[in-house]
């Protein structure tokens, strides 16, 4: 019936309770996933207004979901249309666990870490909810972009992050030994929805990255510099392989960045590649504008949009941005990840057995698309 709402509600369960809802409408084919909470700690809705009492499923649900009637949801917990699961919050391919790390899959829209003018961040949500007994918050040793998904690793003690931070900074410092390397100690890999098609179905991005200052000083952006020009040019080396085109003129790549430097698949893919990412506006104005198949919104219909989106928790519209819609969003998602398990590496050094990396077992971590992506995916691989 299209009057009816069903909704699925899994708790996700790391050493403490932990909720996740999702409310569909089956005749539009669409959901709405709702950001997770602990059940044992304070968190709320919104980050700086924390409760007293803990957080149940049914408090969760009304507070998340203020457009829906209060009789209807609780009808539906005493229908038992409200189903339990368990699950992990990032699937782990090798179903091996490691206590020393915290995995999560970034929502879209929020940002990761705090500053002047950022209510919401993904480390306040952090601190506030994700400790799970530990005497100290989780910390970044990683950034993703406010508008990118994907898998994000934080440590969850300081030893931890001290070994995540040298892996990640090493990364990046010795990408050109890593090139044509099948097994590397740290591998991710990115999906990205394009505009265009590249010459070539994979190949091999270097070109370096500078920051150059526009509109008058009140802004910057990242471009491709010549190595001799800029001195502070940095390194910067992607590979891409092209996993499916569309009769549309859309094509999905898959992006291994070597180098960890900011804005580089997105840069990459504007200007050495000559496909901007879909919702890329930064770097790829120019193209959804020549690509006529979106009417880009004016400022009135941005501001519009955005108070919307701040009615739903954190102000995150994880159904809302697909190529099916006039304004999609950033489709640049950090799908897979390959690190070792930070856990027995800090035991081999303990035991003073071996500190190489490499021979330590990997964690292979996967993270599903935001539903605006899956739906673009769903449109072009129909």
């Amino acid at each position: 019936m299209r009057a009816a709402q069903s909704m699925m509600l899994r708790a996700l369960r790391s050493g403490q309770r932990q909720f996740s809802v999702a409310v569909t409408r089956p005749w539009e084919d669409k959901w709405l996933t709702l950001p997770p909470v602990s059940a044992s700690s304070s968190a709320s809705v919104e980050l700086n207004q924390l409760s007293s009492t803990p957080t149940t499923a049914l408090k969760w649900v009304v507070r998340c979901c203020p457009h829906l009637p209060r009789a209807l949801v609780h009808k539906l917990f005493r229908l038992r249309q409200v189903r339990i699961h368990p699950a992990t919050v990032i699937q782990q391919q090798t179903f091996k666990r490691d206590p020393a790390i915290l995995v999560l899959n970034k929502p879209p829209g929020m940002p990761v870490q705090g500053g002047i003018n950022i209510k919401r961040s993904l480390d306040a949500v952090a601190a506030a909810s994700l400790n799970y007994g530990y005497s100290q918050p989780p910390r970044l040793v990683h950034r993703l972009d406010r508008d990118c998904s994907g898998i994000l690793v934080m440590g969850r003690t300081h030893t931890s992050t001290t070994v995540l931070h040298s892996i990640f900074r090493e990364k990046t410092s010795r990408a050109s030994d890593d090139i044509g390397k099948e097994k590397r100690i740290l591998q991710r890999r990115y999906w990205a929805l394009v505009l265009g098609c590249p010459r070539r179905p994979k190949g091999l991005v270097t070109a370096s990255l500078g920051k150059v200052v526009v509109d008058n000083g009140r802004s910057d952006r990242i471009t491709i510099v010549d190595n001799s020009t800029l001195m502070s040019s940095q390194h910067a080396i992607t590979e891409y392989r092209v996993i499916a085109s569309s009769s549309q003129g859309y094509t999905w790549l898959e992006l291994t960045p070597l180098t960890g430097r900011k804005h580089q698949l997105r840069v990459h893919c504007a200007e050495v590649l000559g496909t901007p990412i879909v919702g890329d506006y930064k770097y790829g104005w120019q193209a959804h504008r020549k690509w006529g198949h979106f009417d880009l919104p004016n400022v009135e219909d941005s501001r519009e949009e955005l108070l919307n989106e701040e009615k739903l928790p954190f102000g995150l519209n994880l159904n809302k941005g697909s190529i099916s819609e006039n304004h999609p969003r950033l489709h640049l998602h950090c799908k897979q990840m390959v690190l070792p398990n930070i856990s027995q590496a800090l035991q081999n050094v303990q035991s003073a057995s071996s500190c190489d990396l490499s021979l330590v077992e990997e964690l292979e971590l996967v993270a599903d698309l935001p539903p605006y992506m899956q739906r673009s995916w769903d449109v072009t691989n129909y």
